[in-house]
């Protein structure tokens, strides 16, 4: 079957390269997370990032009523931990089963094969499409190893 040719505009936007991450949040007992693209660093007094988070997905729920979210940030050596957010967990799992974790002080979830990671308090949110924005002020943070982010880019930029 041929490929589907995309328009200029798909094309365009799919060369906005972006980092990989897995975003971790807190649902009743079990920690939850998915595989995000869309983070950025939005300001340095005090540390800010923000994520897009799909407005029909779970996660934009939990992450509402816990307050806060939690970044792992891939690099080439890590890219594998990725696999199990892809996908929901099955009833009454997490993506984090089987997966070295650590949990910080405030009580994130973050993967300790990671690049690095940072735990963040919501400090609001902009609905924008597709997607709601949820803003952070980074509380914590460690690099585990020296190594450069893993960086992504898309052939659509109008779809996953």
């Amino acid at each position: 079957m041929p490929e589907t040719q995309l328009s200029p505009l798909a094309e365009a936007l799919g060369r906005v390269p972006s980092g990989l991450y897995i975003v971790s949040t807190q649902h009743g007992p079990l920690p939850m997370g998915f595989l995000g693209s869309f983070v950025q660093q939005m300001g340095f007094e005090p540390p800010t990032v923000c994520v897009a988070v799909g407005k029909d997905r779970d996660h934009l729920e939990a992450i509402r009523a816990s307050g806060r979210f939690a970044l792992s940030i891939l690099d080439d050596a890590s890219a594998g931990l990725m696999g199990g957010f892809f996908k929901p967990a099955p009833e009454g799992q997490s993506p984090f089963d089987g997966l070295e974790t650590l949990t910080t002080a405030s009580g994130s979830i973050v993967l300790t094969g990671a690049l690095a990671w940072l735990d963040c308090k919501v400090t609001g949110e902009h609905e924008t499409g597709d997607h709601v924005v949820v803003f952070g002020e980074v509380v914590a943070g460690e690099r585990l190893r020296d190594a450069d982010p893993k960086v992504h880019v898309r052939k659509n930029g109008l779809s996953y």
